[in-house]
């Protein structure tokens, strides 16, 4: 770590980049989940499903984004290999192309997972007055919480 000085100590700095590293994996992992899925997805339910699946991925695709920015702003190297997301990620991979229902399921799951991982994120910068991180995180949380609404509202 270099010397910065933004009112967050060294250690409240890697501990929220901890966290972060494990929000950017949990993220990739269900962009490309998401991504697989809109390729792959077949049935009654295929063009509805295939754009919406095109939605999510495209809105994760500048999540990961900017959840990689904030560690790097933080002054931590951020993740970037699969070996590194397989590692910090709560959410497992698929491996078969499941039927468009079980896709819906597996997306809600993961989009719920993430909100769960946002939360101890966002602990641990509301402990250490990170407004910056706190703001980033919770406006993640609201996305997933909204978009795990809407997939379980198409399979009802």
């Amino acid at each position: 770590m270099s010397n910065i000085d933004i009112g967050i100590g060294e250690k409240d700095r890697e501990k929220i980049a901890d966290g972060l590293k494990c929000l950017l994996a949990d993220s990739y992992t269900l962009y490309l989940q998401t991504h697989n899925f809109h390729w792959n997805v077949t049935g009654r339910l295929f063009r509805e499903l295939h754009l919406m699946f095109e939605e999510q991925y495209t809105e994760l695709a500048t999540a990961v984004d900017d959840i990689a920015e904030r560690i790097r702003t933080l002054d931590v190297v951020a993740p970037g290999t699969y070996k590194a997301f397989s590692e910090l990620s709560s959410i497992k991979e698929v491996e078969d192309v499941p039927a468009a229902e079980e896709m819906v399921r597996i997306l809600t799951q993961g989009h719920e997972q993430v909100v769960k991982t946002c939360r101890d994120v966002l602990k641990a910068a509301q402990d250490a007055d990170d407004e910056s991180t706190a703001a980033l995180v919770s406006d993640r949380m609201r996305e997933h919480e909204k978009t795990a609404w809407m997939l379980r509202a198409t399979s009802q």
